[in-house]
């Protein structure tokens, strides 16, 4: 009897011991701090450590309320293991010419980018928001993170990138054929503006949705040979949206929005929203690119 009773005791301590005492974080916490440059904390429910940088550094408005940090101002990294490596998400609250310079920091550092566009309406200056993620080695995923907020750093203060050209299609004086012979495609001239549209296909509600519906790649040249504007929209596969995002960056076009236009399309289509400026055969290698990433 006294046996049991003792046995009782001795696991109400133990019980009580594991629950006071802090579960230690499965990973090198100091040293994905040091690589990231950011502090961190550890979740022990959810198994995650998550590093994060305020951007206290902006002064941001939204219909006339002051954002602070905790009101969606803070870039954030956050890592879990899976199985035998590490897999990071995170969130970069970035002005908008920080964007691509940025994006570029974690495409050549080995992280994915998965969504780009605003959380506000009304913002000033306007704020987007670069979402990540990545797969593999701990210390090379954190490192990673840490050249991400280095060029947010870098960059701050208005020393990103702004693309300028002074173009009115209007006067536009390119010559389409150039254009048609990098890409491969023909296109159509109206008001100054040479327009190249590629359908895909995808399906909805049990019907074939393709490029007249809007499932479409599409590129819009104006200007001259010399200096001109494109603008337009990728149409991708999940799969596609990395390649195609890399080439872009690449070949020095501007990525301005990472997202979906449907929901319930069957296979998922993203789209990606393009800027550039140089010139129009260049801008069209830059297009050739990213579609030659697709075919294969």
């Amino acid at each position: 009897m006294l046996n049991r009773i003792l046995g009782s005791m001795v696991g109400v301590l133990v019980a009580v011991h594991a629950f006071a005492t802090p579960v230690e974080a499965p990973f090198d916490t100091a040293r994905i701090e040091e690589l990231a440059g950011a502090k961190g904390s550890y979740n022990g429910k959810e198994g995650v450590f998550k590093v994060s940088m305020p951007r206290s550094d902006l002064s941001i408005t939204a219909a006339g309320v002051r954002l602070t940090p905790p009101m969606g101002l803070t870039s954030w990294a956050a890592f879990k293991h899976a199985g035998q490596r590490t897999m990071v998400m995170g969130d970069m609250v970035l002005l908008e010419d920080q964007v691509n310079p940025v994006m570029s920091a974690a495409l050549d550092n080995g992280l994915e980018v998965t969504a780009l566009h605003n959380h506000f309406l009304w913002d000033s200056p306007k704020v987007m928001f670069m979402h990540l993620g990545g797969m593999g080695k701990e210390a090379h995923l954190a490192a990673a993170v840490g050249k991400v907020f280095a060029k947010i750093k870098e960059t701050s203060g208005g020393k990103g990138e702004v693309p300028h050209a002074d173009i009115d299609p209007a006067n536009s004086t390119l010559d389409p054929k150039k254009v048609d012979a990098v890409l491969g495609h023909g296109g159509e001239l109206k008001d100054g503006v040479y327009k190249v549209t590629i359908g895909r296909a995808t399906r909805m509600h049990d019907e074939a949705v393709g490029s007249t519906m809007g499932v479409n790649t599409w590129a819009a040249f104006a200007g001259s040979d010399d200096k001109a504007v494109v603008d337009g929209d990728f149409a991708m596969l999940e799969s596609e949206l990395q390649g195609v995002l890399k080439a872009l960056r690449g070949s020095g076009v501007n990525i301005v929005a990472i997202h979906q236009h449907m929901s319930g399309e069957s296979p998922r289509i993203l789209f990606l929203h393009f800027w550039g400026v140089g010139r129009s055969e260049e801008l069209a290698r830059g297009i050739k690119a990213a579609l030659d990433t697709q075919r294969k």
